[in-house]
């Protein structure tokens, strides 16, 4: 009896296991698949078995031109959020347009950010597309990234006396500096964009803090997201989103091509 209870436990084993991971999908979704008859479950089994067995690249472009099209029109059609992102764009000088091409480009971008930052996996594309496609806060998600890294990458393309005047702006300097600035300066030093020669000398620091850091498109974005992880874009962006003053922006003040305040008291501290 006792072998024959053992059997029949390890018999029914698959079925709970089954189970297990039906029950880690969206309600409809799981009703959907148990409905699915024997040969369209061997079709799902079939894309199932392909795209695990498939490298991150040939993942990220099959998801790309199987699920980005729908999720640009999602996108689309929230017309409050996608005006509030564009509204914020303008209000930093920035002047991306977002239209269907760009959001599609983005879109791809942050599943592959988000991949990238589960322990550098890049076996988690198809995790972070999935995301995108069944939760509607991973999709606001998206653009809270979108203003995130447009307002980075602004960052990124400053000198560091405008690194200085941005923070001089912000109600709390510290926090702006160690979040933002300190990063973005290590990723110049690093990579050989800014490069402080004899800096105790006040006309050789003078040269290279006014510098500003030539980087292709290309480069920017693999900066960024080498530096940042895609929660810390998304909270630029959300903070962004939440009140317009949550990072003070005053371009004339910031671009103003006149050096005249460079290294005020305050900043003489900071760590290069």
């Amino acid at each position: 009896m006792a072998n024959l209870k053992d059997k029949s436990t390890k018999f029914s084993q698959p079925k709970n296991t089954a189970n297990n991971i039906l029950d880690k999908l969206p309600l409809e979704v799981k009703k959907w698949a148990e409905s699915l008859p024997w040969n369209q479950r061997r079709y799902v089994l079939s894309l199932s078995y392909i795209l695990c067995a498939s490298s991150p690249q040939m993942q990220a472009e099959f998801l790309d031109d199987y699920i980005a099209d729908g999720l640009v029109s999602k996108m689309l059609e929230d017309v409050d959020t996608l005006n509030r992102v564009k509204q914020n764009l303008i209000g930093f000088h920035i002047q991306t347009d977002l239209n269907e091409s760009v959001i599609r480009d983005y879109i791809r971008q942050f599943y592959i950010h988000s991949a990238q930052d589960t322990q550098r996996q890049p076996d988690m594309y198809l995790e972070s597309a999935l995301h995108l496609v069944l939760n509607t806060e991973e999709r606001n998600n998206v653009f809270y990234y979108i203003l995130g890294i447009e307002f980075i990458k602004i960052m990124f393309k400053m000198s560091w006396l405008q690194h200085e005047r941005l923070a001089r702006l912000q109600k709390n300097q510290e926090i702006f500096i160690n979040n933002y600035v300190k990063p973005i300066q290590t990723a110049h030093r690093l990579n050989s964009l800014v490069v402080p020669k004899d800096e105790k000398i006040f006309f050789a620091r003078r040269a290279y803090y006014i510098k500003v850091p030539e980087i292709s498109a290309r480069k920017l974005i693999e900066l960024v997201m080498a530096t940042f992880t895609t929660d810390k874009v998304n909270n630029c962006g959300f903070a962004i989103m939440r009140h317009v003053e949550s990072f003070r922006f005053d371009y004339e003040y910031i671009f103003n091509p006149a050096p005249d305040d460079i290294f005020p008291p305050e900043f003489q501290s900071m760590p290069n």
